[in-house]
C-alpha cells in the first residue's frame, strides 16, 4: 500500500525544529533524545496518528454539533474560553493538572488512564528551573 505509506511521510523540517537548535547546530540529546530515521518517517503503530489527534477530532465534532444546535456563537465562545485557559500556565518546571481545561471539555468527572497510571509524558523528573525558563523565553 504505497499510497498509505506516502501519506504518512513527513514533508520537511518544521520552522520550530530549525529555530530551536539553529540551522547549523547539532542535535540536542539532552532535550530530544536519540534520533531514529525510522521514527521520523513512519508512526510505530497504525493507530498512533488516530490516538495523537483524538482530542482534536473530538473537539471538532463537538463544535460542529454545538454549531448545528445553538448557532455559530456557541462554539466561538467556547473556543475563546479554551484560548484563555491555555494562556494561564504554571512555570515550565512545575507540573500542571490543567483542571480548567478539563472542566471546559467535560472531562472533570471522568476517570481515565492518566488519572490512574499517570500520563507518561508528565514524568516526575524535575529539570533545572533557570535553564527551563531561559529555553521557554528563547534565551538559550
Amino acid at each position: 500500500n504505497s499510497r498509505g505509506t506516502a501519506s504518512l511521510l513527513k514533508d520537511g523540517i518544521s520552522l520550530r525544529e530549525v529555530s530551536d537548535s539553529g540551522l547549523f547546530e547539532g542535535h540536542d540529546l539532552l532535550r530530544r533524545g536519540f534520533t531514529s530515521v525510522k521514527n521520523e518517517l513512519l508512526p510505530s503503530h497504525p493507530l498512533e496518528l488516530t490516538e495523537k489527534n483524538f482530542q482534536l477530532n473530538q473537539d471538532k465534532t463537538n463544535f460542529a454539533t454545538l454549531r448545528n444546535i445553538q448557532g455559530i456563537h456557541a462554539p466561538l465562545k467556547l473556543q475563546m474560553e479554551f484560548r484563555a485557559v491555555k494562556q494561564v500556565q504554571r512555570l515550565p518546571f512545575l507540573h500542571s493538572s490543567n483542571m480548567a481545561m478539563d472542566i471546559l471539555r467535560g472531562n472533570d468527572e471522568c476517570i481515565g488512564f492518566e488519572d490512574i497510571l499517570n500520563d507518561p509524558s508528565q514524568s516526575e523528573i524535575m529539570g533545572e528551573p533557570h535553564m527551563m525558563m531561559e529555553h521557554k523565553l528563547g534565551l538559550l
